[in-house]
């Protein structure tokens, strides 16, 4: 049996209402406008599911999305496992002629996947507002990422060091065999000579293979690391304890690395590793992001060049 809302029944007695009165008179009885009771009255045919509220729902959509744009989506989202849809995003754009927006993209690629509606999260304390950097090379995040086990056929463990520029998010990967002080030493002058912007500030946490700080017998005492900087005039900041949030835009990076590489790498030996790095290093930096309004970052770069 189909329920009648209780909003019809308070119509029907205003329709009821209306039969031996003055249409401004039954207006000023239920409480409403002369043009809702006129509405109602002009629906109403002596039954109380005429006035049910109809579907509001348009005839026709000339902005909906085409199934042959929906084809295309369910095999560019498969390729990146439904997992990343701003690459996929990209995809379409480039490729498709896609013209929705991200925030759309990603409601029709939840309905394809048949997810329910997110639920709303709760709501995170507020931090300080950050002063982001003004122009490339300003501020420099370095931090050092673990390969994961499973990318490694030989059984040894390497290690990714990766530097992320603050203002333009443009970002520089390599892989070594060790966790140390000069291999951080080395990445530094191959960030420095591959860098397209000069490097004025470096930032990174209290690792032993960046500083001494926190080492008891050598605090005193310059990191290799801390020397080179110190000899190519670039200024060091190191973060507070336990807060890595403060190197946030190159902990997303790691944790972007790891869905788009390090979730396909197979890799046989350190020069292998850092063969299949260096394709998708020069592929990375050309990937959209939404920090960015949806640009790339050698786009942003290309734009702070021009007028540098």
């Amino acid at each position: 049996m189909k329920i009648i809302p209780q909003e019809a029944h308070y119509r029907q007695r205003m329709m009821k209402y209306r039969e031996s009165h003055r249409l401004a008179e039954t207006a000023i009885r239920f409480k409403t406008s002369e043009k809702t009771v006129k509405k109602w009255w002009k629906r109403w045919d002596g039954t109380v599911a005429s006035l049910v509220n109809q579907s509001r729902r348009p005839k026709n959509s000339p902005r909906q999305t085409s199934e042959k744009m929906l084809k295309h989506m369910r095999r560019v989202l498969k390729k990146h496992r439904w997992q990343d849809l701003l690459l996929s995003y990209q995809e379409m754009v480039e490729r498709w002629e896609y013209k929705g927006s991200y925030g759309g993209f990603k409601v029709i690629a939840r309905k394809l996947r048949g997810l329910k509606k997110p639920k709303k999260k709760k709501a995170r304390k507020k931090v300080k507002p950050y002063r982001r950097a003004e122009y490339p090379g300003q501020k420099v995040q370095l931090d050092v990422k673990f390969v994961p086990g499973k990318c490694v056929v030989n059984g040894q463990k390497y290690y990714q060091f990766t530097a992320v520029d603050e203002c333009t998010r443009w970002a520089f990967r390599e892989i070594y065999d060790e966790h140390s002080t000069f291999s951080a030493t080395d990445f530094l002058l191959k960030f420095i000579t591959s860098a397209p912007f000069p490097i004025h500030k470096i930032q990174t946490d209290n690792g032993t293979e960046f500083t001494n700080a926190l080492l008891v017998v050598k605090s005193k005492h310059k990191s290799l690391f801390e020397t080179a900087l110190e000899e190519m005039g670039i200024q060091y900041q190191r973060i507070r304890i336990a807060t890595p949030r403060h190197n946030g835009k190159v902990e997303r990076q790691h944790r972007t690395d790891s869905q788009r590489f390090y979730s396909r790498l197979r890799m046989f030996s350190l020069e292998d590793g850092r063969r299949q790095l260096a394709d998708y290093q020069r592929r990375s930096n050309n990937h959209m992001k939404t920090c960015l309004n949806l640009r790339s970052p050698n786009d942003v770069l290309a734009d702070y060049l021009a007028i540098m």
